[in-house]
């Protein structure tokens, strides 16, 4: 829905006391399995993926919800933080008290459509980002009914746009495409994030963050697939695979760029770019100070082939896979996921010193003792 001059003022009005009394209220996210609580499990049902079985979850829930990893991920970390309940799945039904969270794991931002006039078979969910926006649009009548109430809950809200993205490079990375054709893809994909950024502005958001995309040079299942590269392929310093890590610093590029053109044509919004690129090299780059053993690129979870714990026989959660004995000395879960621990080490930072502008002036009493590794680090320090 449209939202008029009036209506902007009233809804800055209130950020500003806002800024000065508290944190949000409620979180609302979209995305892909770096967030998913529960939809893509809710969805299919236990027997229809394997993050319906332990190992996942077996750390903080003891049992399997839908996350892939080993226990929390960042945005039950940052809800923590605020003091607000984990964030209810969407398909689980209704809105909880904390928020819902329409993430669905393999999602990506551009359509189904897209892939297939490129020939690509379709494996995965079909809930692309546009997909999750009309969720939130169905959903917004039962939240809010007055447009002084719509603004009032919005400017209370917290919206994350994202991780989303991944996917839409993983999917023709594994089916064998080539640099130079995913690279093209890279403009419509972050023009897909900021479409539906213009479209939860235009429908009241009044805070969002949106984030990058992590360094998929470092990623174990990247690292598995393209082990044959030549040395200098490698960063020396991480293990990392420079050119990998050099395209997703492209897509962030992209994506900060078009994130500055709507701060300026929309300054009444807060618009945070969280870098989640340099939130997890720090961890890559001295993976001991944050806590990580002396293998960190391995997969805890994985089965047990090569360098990095992957082959191509049983992914985490199938038979034929193991799990490392301490996954919080891992930064990898399962080659594509990571633990419970590299997550809070990254929330951290997220709530910290790699968001711009900074989520910790409009939530001054942030508990970041929940971010607390156990040693006294803190990232966000």
């Amino acid at each position: 829905m449209a939202v008029s001059l009036s209506l902007r003022l009233f809804a800055l009005a209130y950020l500003h006391a806002q800024l000065a009394s508290g944190c949000y209220t409620s979180i609302f996210s979209f995305g892909d399995s770096l967030a998913d609580t529960g939809n893509l499990l809710l969805s299919t049902g236990s027997n229809g993926t394997r993050v319906g079985r332990l190992p996942y979850g077996e750390t903080f829930f003891h049992s399997p919800t839908g996350r892939f990893s080993d226990g929390r991920l960042m945005i039950d970390f940052i809800a923590q933080a605020m003091g607000l309940p984990f964030v209810r799945p969407y398909l689980a039904g209704g809105a909880g008290g904390g928020g819902v969270n329409f993430a669905v794991a393999g999602a990506t931002a551009l359509d189904v459509h897209y892939f297939e006039s490129m020939g690509m078979e379709i494996k995965w969910t079909n809930y692309s980002l546009s997909a999750q926006l009309e969720w939130f649009r169905h959903l917004l009548p039962s939240l809010c009914s007055s447009a002084s109430g719509c603004a009032a809950f919005m400017s209370d809200a917290l919206f994350l746009v994202g991780e989303i993205g991944g996917n839409d490079y993983n999917h023709p990375f594994s089916a064998g495409r080539s640099l130079t054709e995913i690279t093209a893809m890279v403009p419509d994909v972050v023009r897909a994030i900021t479409s539906a950024v213009d479209e939860l502005i235009g429908m009241g958001v009044r805070t969002m963050v949106v984030p990058g995309n992590f360094p998929i040079g470092c990623s174990a299942a990247y690292l598995s697939r393209f082990q044959n590269e030549k040395r200098d392929s490698y960063d020396p310093r991480t293990g990392c695979i420079k050119w990998l890590n050099a395209f997703a610093e492209y897509h962030n590029r992209l994506l900060e760029e078009e994130l500055r053109r709507r701060r300026r044509r929309h300054p009444d919004v807060i618009i945070s770019y969280a870098d989640y690129y340099q939130a997890a090299m720090e961890i890559y780059a001295s993976p001991q100070d944050h806590g990580f053993g002396e293998s960190p690129l391995a997969a805890c979870c994985g089965s047990g082939g090569g360098d990095y714990n992957l082959n191509s026989t049983a992914g985490c959660g199938e038979e034929g896979s193991s799990v490392c004995s301490d996954p919080s000395r891992q930064i990898s879960w399962d080659g594509l996921h990571l633990t419970e621990a590299a997550y809070k080490v990254i929330a951290g930072g997220l709530l910290g010193r790699h968001i711009m502008p900074s989520i910790s002036r409009v939530c001054p009493e942030l508990n970041w003792t929940v971010l607390d590794n156990g040693d006294g680090y803190i990232s966000s320090s």
